[in-house]
């Protein structure tokens, strides 16, 4: 009986058939990416909801927006929410006694020793996965992917036009320091959702922030200016965001966006920015969420950022 010859692969057909594999791959590599990266944003938009839902139950309960912070130091939203974000424990070791006119109650900023129990625990409800979480100044203490809408020029610039824009009110301030005109500390710096005189479907109330990292205090929100964005800027605007020390937003040089020293024509301000691409997850007053374009009209953007500012929104235009 004539004996069957077997034929295994020559080296050429080995590559090709390597080379083949190394194609397919490469194809699929993309497509696997980009499925993360949706759900990542799914994630993310879950998040905004979850904030949402938390914020629209605190009105509810207090008939008020919660304040979006306590001066710099003496808690921010994140603090605030807390009891409706299933968070009781957390909320309950925070202690609220902080001044800044009382230089005793230093150890509960959000720093001190009477409340880093909150700071440096983890909410993985405030975190975006598509960012890479930072903890900075190396203190343990958190930093966060959202921040509340301080309205188109920022709650300290009520009275001040700034390169021909007015401020025209937003749904979050100091408490310590209203908007509504107060000029001294007062407790009344919180307003309703019966103020929002533009519509809750045509205001914000939150949107994205990007970590800065170990030395970039941007999504260091339980930082009072950290806790806000403004709309002066557009979403992941080219434009710098504006800080009063250098030094606190240089970490990460070429995956950081620009950042430089406020001045009087860029005071203290941060943009919504975020790690998708081609735009920024928001949560409106009605408590939907949206993924607005960068390419948005900066003019739109401004009056999303306002509570009374009378401008009228079409529904194309976001």
């Amino acid at each position: 009986m004539k004996a069957r010859n077997s034929r295994g692969f020559t080296l050429i057909e080995l590559l090709v058939v390597i080379a083949i594999i190394a194609v397919l791959i490469a194809l699929l590599l993309p497509a696997v990416q980009a499925a993360r990266e949706a759900a990542r944003r799914s994630q993310c938009v879950n998040n905004m909801k979850q904030i949402g839902l938390a914020v629209m139950n605190y009105e509810s309960t207090h008939q008020s927006l919660p304040p979006g912070k306590k001066a710099c130091c003496y808690g921010t939203w994140t603090v605030f929410i807390m009891p409706f974000l299933e968070s009781n424990a957390l909320y309950n070791s925070w202690n609220f006694v902080g001044d800044p006119n009382n230089s005793a109650t230093g150890i509960f900023t959000y720093s001190g020793v009477g409340n880093t129990t909150v700071t440096r625990t983890l909410m993985s409800a405030f975190t975006c996965p598509s960012d890479t979480p930072q903890t900075p100044l190396s203190s343990g203490i958190r930093s966060y992917n959202y921040a509340f809408n301080f309205g188109n020029l920022g709650n300290t610039q009520q009275t001040t036009a700034l390169n021909g824009f007015t401020f025209t009110g937003a749904p979050f301030s100091d408490v310590m320091a209203a908007d509504k005109g107060a000029t001294t500390y007062s407790a009344t710096g919180t307003r309703s959702l019966a103020e929002i005189t533009d519509g809750t479907s045509n205001t914000m109330l939150a949107s994205e922030v990007v970590q800065g990292g170990t030395s970039d205090l941007r999504g260091f929100v339980q930082w009072g200016d950290a806790a806000a964005y403004v709309t002066y800027l557009a979403p992941n605007s080219t434009l710098p965001d504006c800080i009063y020390r250098i030094e606190y937003c240089k970490d990460r040089v070429g995956l950081n966006p620009p950042c430089i020293v406020s001045t009087t024509t860029c005071p203290s301000m941060f943009a919504s920015r975020s790690r998708h691409s081609g735009g920024v997850n928001t949560l409106m007053g009605d408590g939907t969420v949206k993924f607005i374009k960068n390419s948005i009209s900066l003019q739109t953007w401004r009056a999303l950022g306002s509570t009374r500012g009378g401008e009228i929104i079409s529904a194309d235009s976001l």
